[in-house]
């Protein structure tokens, strides 16, 4: 059986990576007033941050039509008997519902869905996974048993520098965005049953960065091999600060750097900030 894998542009795998894999992907949108773009595709990450500093209009983010994914999987079915699609948290998006219901209305190719319940590099860390073994001639359900035993440990924290872009995405009411920007509080967030929600609030960076770290304390310490992943919006160098300083401090991590693109980075903000990770 021949199976391919495909993930969402939220994944943010690189383009060389997705090719050495075979990794299929499907953008989400991103929109500035009349003018979308399809993320990764059109509009990288390093280029959204000036254009969005520069627009005078919020952006808005939408996930890909039903049809888009219907003819995608059309395209995948001359070429391979089954595929499996990893997608962003269904909490946060309606990606993986769609692909579901594209999975529905498609009756020449096998359709697995899998939703990550999560985004960002955890999420291409499940991609990474299913197409390595999907090379090795593994079944789909094989496949998402893998996936499945990863979740038990997948961890991803989140460190927001402006309340602003939460406030206008609904995910925080103007007094809470006010009092918390005067307080200077940097929430930290993460995902539970799909959804993003706060899991501190802190005051400074430099103390959230530290229970940040803390957090990955817990896991690193024990000796465990982990894949771990440094995520930034457009901070490259505090990125590769902590990287480096975690990559000293643990060797059994094997560390990357990414990066927040469009669609998320539209609604946590420049100079965010991320750590995601699982056991190996």
């Amino acid at each position: 059986m021949k199976v391919a894998v495909l993930t969402d542009s939220t994944a943010y795998l690189p383009e060389d990576l997705r090719r050495t894999f075979q990794i299929e992907m499907v953008p989400l949108s991103v929109t500035f007033g009349d003018v979308s773009y399809k993320e990764e595709v059109e509009l990288k990450a390093e280029a959204f941050y000036p254009l969005v500093n520069d627009s005078k209009v919020f952006p808005k983010t939408s996930q890909p039509s039903i049809g888009y994914m219907t003819e995608r999987l059309n395209q995948l079915a001359k070429h391979y008997d089954a595929v499996v699609a990893i997608h962003l948290s269904s909490g946060i998006s309606g990606t993986y519902q769609s692909m579901q219901t594209a999975g529905d209305m498609v009756d020449n190719i096998d359709v697995y869905v899998f939703d990550s319940e999560i985004s960002c590099m955890p999420q291409g860390f499940y991609a990474l996974e299913a197409a390595k073994m999907a090379q090795e001639g593994e079944a789909p359900e094989t496949i998402l048993a893998k996936l499945n035993e990863m979740k038990q440990s997948m961890r991803a924290y989140f460190l927001v520098d402006d309340l602003t872009h939460l406030h206008r995405g609904g995910r925080l009411n103007g007094a809470q965005a006010l009092v918390g920007s005067m307080l200077q509080v940097k929430p930290i967030l993460h995902f539970v049953d799909t959804k993003i929600v706060p899991f501190e609030k802190i005051r400074t960076q430099k103390k959230a960065l530290k229970r940040l770290m803390d957090l990955f304390d817990q896991d690193a310490k024990t000796g465990v091999p982990i894949r771990a992943t440094v995520i930034h919006a457009n901070c490259p160098s505090l990125a590769k600060e902590i990287a480096e300083d975690l990559q000293k401090r643990y060797p059994n991590v094997e560390l990357s750097i990414s990066y927040f693109g469009a669609v998320i980075a539209t609604h946590l903000g420049e100079g965010s900030l991320g750590l995601g990770w699982y056991l190996k």
